[in-house]
């Protein structure tokens, strides 16, 4: 079972807090029509080739997609987003603040002629307020949130290794919209849903605004470890090795005084980690030996990507290639009534490739 199979998702994406969010929904078995431009796609794609000629980012994000490339500044290519719109359940969209609205994909007129559709517009500080217009990005969110300034060390602040405000705003618009696909069911109602970078960090900042709310401190990055309880961090062990240890009360640091630290950290009940390299997460036991390692189609060959996190009994992932820029474009044109001299005009109009 897929657990969203008929439902068709169209998104105009790029980078990595929407696509993230419609892998997802394609992973669960939503059918995922992804937007381009023509001019180059989504620029993510462009970032590096890392695998096997793909960008890293998008190899991660864009499975399970069928790609339609246009010129969505010409009339024709408007045309095709908007009959392509109205096919959707549910439309994504992470585009800069106010370019939805040009392009014809305003919630509020989409919903006034299709209420059960369903919305999501992802940008850097949501909707209203003064940075509303602003643009930005993973980096420039946390910064602004204060999540870099909780990072690394003292006097030396640091972004997170993961773009943290990306993801989580893409996990949010996730839930968002199984959400709505559920109030929906009971309904008949979709929704319109904007979500925020800024607000995405903001949120997971709580620990350290109560902090600074209510004890006037600024919490100090202290690097791999905890501003709270200790010792709850990395350690380096007599050969040489890291290992970060996680003791949370004065019971488990009891258990902890004892001769070689990891096996008496397991014998004892206590929570640890080696400190590991992506290099070395790739062959973890945990992962090699639950199989969660699978092929993935690409236009590069099979590249290998992780099962998604929930696992349910009778549930089974869909794991479909990641597309070429345009794959797919003119099959999915073809299905919303172009014509074969309509699609000729738009190819020599250069709308499509």
């Amino acid at each position: 079972m897929q657990p969203l199979r008929g439902i068709t998702v169209v998104t105009v994406e790029q980078a990595v807090a929407a696509p993230i969010c419609t892998r997802h929904l394609g992973d669960l078995g939503a059918r995922v029509i992804k937007v381009e431009n023509r001019a180059g796609g989504d620029a993510s794609r462009g970032y590096d080739e890392v695998v096997n000629g793909l960008s890293a980012y998008f190899a991660w994000a864009n499975r399970n997609k069928e790609s339609v490339a246009l010129d969505v500044k010409h009339p024709l290519g408007r045309e095709a987003l908007r009959r392509l719109a109205g096919t959707a359940d549910v439309l994504v969209q992470n585009l800069a603040p106010g370019a939805a609205a040009r392009l014809g994909l305003d919630p509020g007129e989409l919903r006034a002629a299709r209420p059960g559709l369903i919305t999501v517009g992802i940008s850097g500080y949501g909707a209203g307020g003064p940075y509303a217009k602003a643009r930005a990005y993973d980096l420039l969110a946390q910064s602004e949130a204060g999540s870099c300034a909780i990072t690394g060390s003292a006097g030396a602040p640091a972004k997170p290794g993961i773009p943290i405000a990306d993801i989580g705003a893409g996990m949010y618009a996730l839930s968002s919209v199984l959400t709505a696909l559920f109030v929906r069911e009971r309904t008949g109602e979709g929704a319109a849903i904007t979500i925020g970078l800024f607000d995405v960090v903001a949120e997971w900042m709580g620990y350290a605004l109560n902090f600074a709310r209510y004890a006037g401190i600024d919490i100090e990055p202290i690097g791999v470890g905890s501003p709270a309880v200790a010792p709850y961090g990395a350690y380096r062990t007599a050969d040489g090795q890291t290992l970060v240890l996680g003791t949370t009360n004065d019971r488990e640091w009891r258990r902890l005084t004892l001769a070689q630290c990891r096996k008496a950290a397991e014998a004892a009940g206590l929570g640890h980690a080696r400190l590991n390299k992506p290099t070395e997460v790739l062959r973890h036991p945990q992962l090699t030996e639950r199989d969660r390692w699978r092929e993935i189609g690409s236009p590069a060959g099979p590249v290998l990507g992780l099962l998604p996190p929930p696992e349910s009994p009778g549930w089974d992932w869909r794991l479909d290639p990641i597309p070429a820029l345009g794959e797919h474009t003119e099959a999915v044109l073809r299905e919303l009534g172009f014509a074969a001299g309509e699609l000729a005009g738009m190819r020599a109009e250069g709308v499509i490739g």
